[in-house]
């Protein structure tokens, strides 16, 4: 069952990848040219005819040979005209000028008397090489591995450090100018409050004298908080394209590194470069990365992320008085930073960016909306009342997806049933193709029918949508609710009624079939889940009592595992899980007395959702609705 619940890249000189081709380049073209001297080298010389050294004795005798050249144990020479006729006629092989053989290890005292006497003339060249060559060969080799390694060192540097080795203390902040940033504040919508404390900041930067005048400071810090896509990043880069003052930009990761002290050498960077141009703005995105709160890891004080964060303390309110710097941050975790960043003169100032409500939403989709083709009949008052929960970035997402499959089917304009396929598949998932068996098929159908029936009849519940036996993402089956309006506190009432219509899937099979399946794992984590929170967090329980326990939530066993003492005892703890089975125990049996009451609808509506596959909630109306008549007439 389910119910429906954003940097700007360095210029491309500074990227350290774009220096890797050229040295791949210089590699290669020096390999091709050395390749090409010893080509050159090697044939450079004419071609000589490969004698053996029997042949070249008889062709001496028959004074076929002109002149030899002694190397060691290579002899090259010259043919005569008469030899080069009679070595073309008895080998066959092309006419030659010259030819080569080798002498035998063992010696020859009578090839020089030979030569002579058939007057052959002899020449001798040095046996060994000569200083320079001798030089090349014993350190060339050497040179090449020095050269190949300092190369492999220049590249994996520049890697890590783009500027070079000195350079890796240096900050990696990208600075965002007006002039090329396409974000302002009208493209920030459903967030009015926090752009007005955004605008104060903004004016303070541009007319300062104002507010000093009547004896006001500007805060040293602003910190975002809000859960994830709900527009922290966005305001950021409204403020680059809004304020006249420099702004640097970086994420609170991009501090640390392997290597102890470069974190906190960044941060001493960063802060020198924004008071050279201050007035300037600093962003530091998701903060939580290096603010946590200190001493409460292995690492004790002296690890690299406690020194980056003691060093953005120090630079936020240190010695020096930063006034003309102001700091942003965003998270989406402010629970677990150090207390020291969230005291006065350091973030002053707290702005909570939460889910948007209707209304936002609306406002949230005419931003998006904007360079799309709307059809006639999308009514983004409609679609804002059926997105309840869900983030500015889902919104996006949703005209998105919406353009996609306008696109999809050659549309040129994006209808109500474009955004209709895209709400599915946000919020129930991407559809997918059934490789179910009847008999399978007959289960989802009746478990998801359970859930319809208990979502249609409660009264506290949110209301039915639609009920599908489709897949979708990973579940086989989809019960859709929508509520009403947006919940800002939650009853008993609504809560006990929730946990029926999530316990109505496996009810309604263990009704028709005397069992149960493993479909419903989901929904019987998620009830356990809430009944957990209702006892022991709520004082949901006449048994439990209005007691406030740190149960259900996602560090309890990281604390226990850290030595930190449990709020409750062993007995409070066994209390708990008995009164957690007891209620849900009894919500089970209320669900199956109500589903075995109205068996007759179930089977119904069974029956017309096998047959359609997806059914609205106006057509689960008409079925339940006909057979209430038939039984009361």
């Amino acid at each position: 069952m389910t119910s429906p619940g954003n940097n700007q890249g360095q210029p491309p000189a500074d990227n350290p990848q774009a220096s890797v081709p050229k040295q791949y380049s210089f590699l290669w073209l020096s390999a091709a040219i050395f390749l090409m001297v010893l080509w050159l080298q090697e044939n450079r010389q004419p071609h000589l005819q490969e004698l053996a050294y029997s042949d070249f004795k008889s062709a001496v005798v028959n004074e076929q040979i002109a002149e030899i050249t002694l190397k060691e144990d290579n002899i090259t020479g010259r043919f005569t005209d008469r030899g080069k006729a009679s070595f073309r006629t008895d080998t066959g092989e092309r006419d030659s000028e010259g030819f080569h053989t080798v002498r035998p290890p063992i010696a020859d005292d009578s090839l020089l008397p030979l030569l002579e006497d058939h007057g052959v003339t002899i020449r001798a060249l040095p046996t060994g090489l000569t200083w320079w060559q001798e030089l090349i060969r014993g350190f060339l080799p050497w040179l090449l591995l020095l050269a190949l390694m300092f190369w492999f060192w220049g590249a994996a540097q520049k890697r890590i450090a783009p500027g070079g080795l000195f350079d890796f203390g240096r900050s990696k902040a990208r600075r965002a100018r007006k002039e090329t940033s396409t974000t302002t504040l009208e493209d920030v919508a459903g967030i009015e409050s926090a752009k007005r404390d955004i605008a104060e900041i903004i004016d303070f930067l541009k007319s300062p004298d104002k507010y000093r005048a009547l004896g006001a400071v500007m805060p040293k810090g602003v910190l975002l908080v809000g859960p994830p896509g709900t527009g922290k990043t966005l305001l950021a880069r409204a403020i680059a394209g809004e304020a006249e003052v420099p702004f640097f930009s970086i994420s609170a990761s991009e501090f640390i590194e392997m290597f102890v002290g470069v974190g906190a050498a960044r941060v001493r960077d960063l802060f020198l470069e924004a008071r050279k141009e201050a007035p300037a703005l600093i962003f530091i995105d998701e903060l939580d990365a290096v603010g946590r709160s200190r001493g409460a890891g292995l690492g004790g004080g002296h690890d690299e992320r406690e020194q980056t964060l003691n060093q953005i303390l120090t630079e936020m309110d240190g010695f020096e008085a930063h006034e003309n710097v102001l700091v942003l941050s965003a998270t989406n975790r402010p629970d677990v930073l150090d207390s020291a960043l969230l005291r006065p003169g350091r973030f002053d100032r707290t702005i909570t960016l939460d889910r948007p409500h209707r209304d936002a939403r609306e406002a949230i989709l005419n931003v998006h909306v904007r360079k799309v083709p709307l059809a006639g009949d999308v009514n983004l008052a409609q679609l804002a009342g059926r997105t309840i929960g869900l983030s500015g970035a889902d919104l996006k997402n949703l005209v998105n997806e919406a353009a996609l499959t306008a696109a999809r089917e050659n549309l040129n304009s994006v209808n109500a049933h474009c955004f209709d396929v895209a709400h599915d598949r946000i919020v129930l998932g991407q559809e997918r193709d059934s490789r179910l068996s009847p008999a399978e098929r007959e289960v989802v159908a009746y478990h998801e029918c359970g859930h319809a029936i208990m979502a249609y009849y409660m009264p506290k519940a949110d209301p039915l949508t639609k009920v599908t036996i489709i897949p979708h993402g990973v579940a086989m089956g989809v019960t859709e609710q929508t509520p009403r309006e947006d919940h800002y506190h939650l009853t008993e009432s609504y809560l006990k009624d929730r946990i029926k219509v999530m316990l109505g899937g496996r009810s309604a099979e263990k009704i028709i079939y005397g069992e149960v399946s493993t479909g419903a794992q989901n929904d019987l984590k998620e009830a356990t889940t809430l009944i957990r929170r209702m006892i022991g967090q709520w004082g949901m329980s006449e048994k439990i009592g209005p007691l406030g326990l740190s149960i259900g939530e996602e560090h309890v066993f990281l604390g226990r595992e850290m030595g930190l003492p449990r709020e409750f005892s062993e007995k409070m703890a066994e209390l708990i899980d008995t009164e957690i089975q007891a209620q849900l125990v009894a919500l089970e049996k209320a669900t199956l007395e109500f589903l075995t009451e109205h068996r007759r609808q179930l089977e119904l509506l069974t029956k017309a959702v096998l047959e359609k596959e997806t059914l609205s909630l106006e057509e689960v109306g008409e079925v339940i609705e006909s057979e209430k008549k038939r039984k009361t007439a």
